[in-house]
């Protein structure tokens, strides 16, 4: 049985803007003629999601992120290529397709400003046709999750930040979508709030099966959330895989935080990996991955070791590797 839920082929989006030279003469110049310049956000895109897969899609600003959200949400059409969610091909807005899917965007709010949550619930209730007995159930459930039960009779506009993202999930999966386009859903949150929408997220995934499509900067939100990510840049994608695989592929060194009883001297570690941190009772070092155990082993026979610990790289490292040094060749293998 297939149970590919999202198939993208080819997906490509072009933007055409024009340019105008500065000052009075490059006005009245653009009245007569105006240079085109054509942008390609999205350029030739592949990949598919199964059902009940939570996928993170990572890029850099203007990467093309949520430009390929809103096209498999139907919000924008592409200039070619081809697209299917649900079996459906979203910019054709069919309207049953509009009712098994939902897109939370961190940056714009559904709900209603002035007015308090439950008047947008019951709204998305009439729009999308909630039978009554489902619709109790699902808020009942919902607004039990995230813990805002006490909140639905506040006006939005006196909710917290944290509380509103709270109640935009709630209006989004009253409806029970089987696809979810989340769109930097934590972005301003404290701590508390960020770690609450992932729980949310996590539980309500692996109990419902609903296929999720993340995009965050939020490098938490991804190692929590998401066995699998898609990364992409300049409108292209570079990267197809589950994170530790990321990180074996893009750097051959491992991190090593040596803590000591007594002071050691610093050109003790100069050949045994690169020294990133020093204090005479604490060490830093890259080491090759190949070697990493070895240097453990031997640091822990010759000096006085109160503790090692070997790390892979940091996550928020290796991707920002992959941002800069990424192009239409994929991905490169990184020196230590």
């Amino acid at each position: 049985m297939n149970d590919i839920v999202i198939d993208v082929r080819g997906l490509r989006k072009t933007y055409k803007s024009y340019r105008k030279a500065a000052g009075f003469v490059g006005s009245v110049r653009s009245i007569f003629w105006r240079e085109a310049v054509m942008t390609e956000a999205v350029q030739g895109m592949d990949f598919s999601v199964r059902k009940g897969e939570l996928v993170g899609f990572l890029g850099p600003n203007g990467a093309g992120k949520t430009t390929v959200l809103k096209m498999l949400s139907g919000i924008l059409y592409p200039t070619s290529g081809e697209a299917t969610v649900l079996g459906y091909k979203p910019w054709e807005r069919n309207a049953e397709f509009q009712k098994r899917f939902a897109i939370v965007m961190g940056q714009k709010s559904q709900l209603w400003w002035d007015l308090p949550a439950m008047e947008s619930f019951l709204l998305n209730k009439e729009i999308y046709e909630i039978p009554d007995r489902t619709y109790k159930e699902s808020l009942e459930e919902l607004t039990t999750l995230l813990d805002i039960k006490g909140l639905l009779d506040v006006p939005v506009r006196k909710l917290s930040l944290g509380e509103r993202m709270k109640a935009e999930l709630v209006a989004s999966l009253l409806h029970r979508p089987e696809v979810l386009f989340l769109d930097e859903p934590t972005i301003g949150l404290d701590v508390s709030s960020q770690l609450a929408i992932r729980q949310f997220l996590l539980r309500y995934n692996h109990e419902n099966e609903t296929t999720i499509l993340l995009t965050s900067h939020y490098m938490e939100d991804v190692v929590a959330l998401c066995k699998r990510i898609i990364v992409i840049n300049k409108g292209e994608k570079v990267y197809d895989g589950s994170l530790e695989e990321m990180v074996r592929e893009t750097s051959d060194h491992k991190v090593l935080t040596v803590t000591f009883t007594e002071a050691v001297e610093r050109k003790s570690f100069e050949l045994l990996g690169r020294v990133m941190e020093y204090n005479p009772q604490r060490v830093v070092l890259h080491v090759p991955r190949a070697e990493s155990k070895q240097v453990a082993a031997k640091m822990l026979t010759e000096m006085p070791v109160d503790d090692v610990l070997i790390d892979e790289p940091d996550i928020e490292d290796v991707v920002r590797k992959v941002f800069k040094e990424t192009g239409r060749e994929g991905l490169r293998k990184y020196e230590s």
